[in-house]
């Protein structure tokens, strides 16, 4: 992928990144924000003054219950905060975040930024019969900064069906990398995750990143950081296929990243799903094509 349109500065702050060892980075994070002692709450305090995190809509309000730093980070909110959007045909945001991007399938290319595309299948894991149910059809690129809720959350009702975790890079995925660093969400590791449902196929992507020192689904609990370096499918039989309906908790980020959806051709996007708005988990981000 050509970096023609990168700014030196750009290019210069993409080879730095590069050149970082992410992995052992994040690593050490996961160690870090696991440490439970005296420290815990004074990190928690300044993390939430240097953020600006909104604590109103937390279960837990006392800061000093939080025992590690990651209990904090995945907080649970409370149960009304988050009005799930409720027309049968109506997807919701499945997280809080910006977009980053969003908008129609060209083929096997999906938009990233500043003129950048990337490969679908590479995306996908090298999985070429997952990409063909989403050639031509619509994506959504979602960033969730530190100061969001990082539990992720179904858009839909929706029946799982596979898993694929791909190894690979954990550059950052801030704004100006995303602009910067050619195919990064499918450079970076990820865990892809497939369903489907009476709308279609769906699949979230859940990305990790510099930092993300754990992705967890609900299912199969830890997912990364893994052991080796090779991708791994899990299919689910129908006996293990679990049913998830609009709203309910897929899995969440241990420290902030991205989430990419993918629907078929059915599904539209709202006209006010565009770069740079910020959503809420659970409003309406879509509508299913009649």
């Amino acid at each position: 992928m050509s970096n023609t349109t990168l700014t030196p500065v750009e290019r210069i702050l993409g080879w730095v990144f590069t050149a970082l060892p992410h992995h052992f980075i994040s690593r050490i994070v996961f160690y870090l924000t696991r440490l439970e002692g005296p420290g815990v709450t004074t990190a928690i305090r300044w993390f939430i003054k240097a953020f600006k995190v909104d604590m109103s809509d937390s279960v837990v309000q006392d800061i000093r219950q939080f025992l590690s730093f990651n209990q904090f980070f995945v907080r649970e909110l409370q149960a009304d905060s988050r009005p799930i959007t409720s027309g049968d045909d109506e997807l919701a945001s499945p997280v809080d975040g910006t977009v980053s991007q969003c908008g129609d399938i060209a083929h096997d290319l999906v938009y990233q930024a500043k003129g950048h595309y990337y490969s679908l299948n590479q995306l996908l894991g090298g999985d070429q019969e997952l990409c063909d149910q989403f050639i031509g059809g619509r994506f959504a690129t979602i960033y969730l900064a530190p100061y969001n809720y990082h539990r992720i959350h179904m858009p839909m009702d929706a029946k799982l069906e596979k898993m694929i975790h791909v190894p690979g890079r954990l550059f950052s995925v801030a704004p100006w990398t995303v602009r910067a660093i050619p195919s990064l969400f499918a450079r970076n590791e990820r865990v892809i995750c497939s369903f489907s449902s009476a709308q279609g196929p769906l699949v979230m992507i859940l990305v990790g990143a510099i930092n993300v020192a754990a992705i967890e689904t609900v299912w199969s609990g830890l997912v990364t950081p893994p052991k080796g370096k090779e991708i791994t499918r899990t299919d689910y039989e129908e006996a293990e296929q679990q049913l998830f309906t609009k709203g309910a908790e897929m899995g969440r980020f241990n420290m902030g990243s991205t989430v990419i959806l993918l629907t078929n051709d059915q599904i539209k996007w709202d006209q006010s799903l565009t770069a740079e708005r910020t959503l809420k988990m659970g409003e309406k981000i879509g509508t299913t094509q009649s």
